[in-house]
């Protein structure tokens, strides 16, 4: 079971990837409640810069954990794998690697790579895609 959930996650931080080379971010939709989410996101965490390297210890402290789960469960019986595993990139201006990547919850995934995406902060991987990606 533990190595089909890592497939998963790997599969789907591979498609990403490869849909971020196929189009811009910033014109991607990543769910049918991208605008909800991203104003959820905004008025639960309006710290959150976008821009700069998520601090993970923040993130899964005992607070940062108990803030995650109270944004997280609103999307219960909207969301698909809501609470299912993602990788994270940590900072928007790097590619996936071992020290850029964040294990996430799937809704916090999608809180900020909206972000990122709204504000432009992932089109530089389409435009550095191979043109064969596109």
């Amino acid at each position: 079971i533990e190595k089909q959930f890592a497939v998963k996650v790997v599969q789907h931080m591979e498609t990403y990837w490869k849909i971020l080379q196929f189009k811009r971010g910033s014109e991607l939709k990543l769910t049918k409640y991208d605008d909800e989410i991203l104003e959820h996101f905004k008025k639960d965490f309006p710290e959150f810069d976008p821009k700069t390297t998520i601090n993970e210890d923040d993130m899964k402290s005992k607070e940062g954990k108990e803030r995650w789960r109270k944004f997280i469960m609103k999307y219960e019986k909207k969301i698909e794998d809501f609470n299912f595993g993602a990788m994270l990139r940590s900072n928007p201006a790097f590619e996936y690697g071992e020290k850029e990547t964040i294990f996430a919850v799937r809704m916090q995934f999608y809180a900020i790579e909206i972000v990122r995406n709204r504000e432009g902060l992932n089109d530089w991987i389409y435009e550095k895609a191979p043109p064969e990606s596109k």
